[in-house]
C-alpha cells in the first residue's frame, strides 16, 4: 500500500527529534458551497533536528515510532 505524503508548516520544534507539522486542507461545504479551511497537527520524526518553526516541509507516513509519532519528515519545500 502506498504511503501518504502531506505538506505543511512546522509550528513547534521544542521536543528532541520531533517537529509538529500543521497541515491545512480546503473543503467545500456540502450545503452552503463555501470553501472552508480545515487543519490538523501531526508529530513527525526529525532525526537531525534540522527543521525550525515556519519551515514548509513534506512528511510521509511510516511505522509508529512512539505513541504519537507515525510520520517522518522527508524534505523541506522551497
Amino acid at each position: 500500500m502506498p504511503k501518504r505524503i502531506l505538506q505543511g508548516t512546522v509550528v513547534s520544534d521544542k521536543t528532541d527529534k520531533t517537529v509538529v507539522v500543521l497541515v491545512e486542507r480546503r473543503i467545500k461545504h456540502p450545503l452552503l458551497n463555501k470553501v472552508m479551511r480545515r487543519s490538523k497537527k501531526f508529530h513527525a520524526h526529525d532525526e537531525a533536528n534540522s527543521y525550525k518553526i515556519g519551515d514548509l516541509v513534506r512528511i510521509q507516513e511510516c511505522r509508529p515510532i512512539s505513541k504519537t509519532k507515525s510520520w517522518r519528515v522527508i524534505e523541506a519545500v522551497s
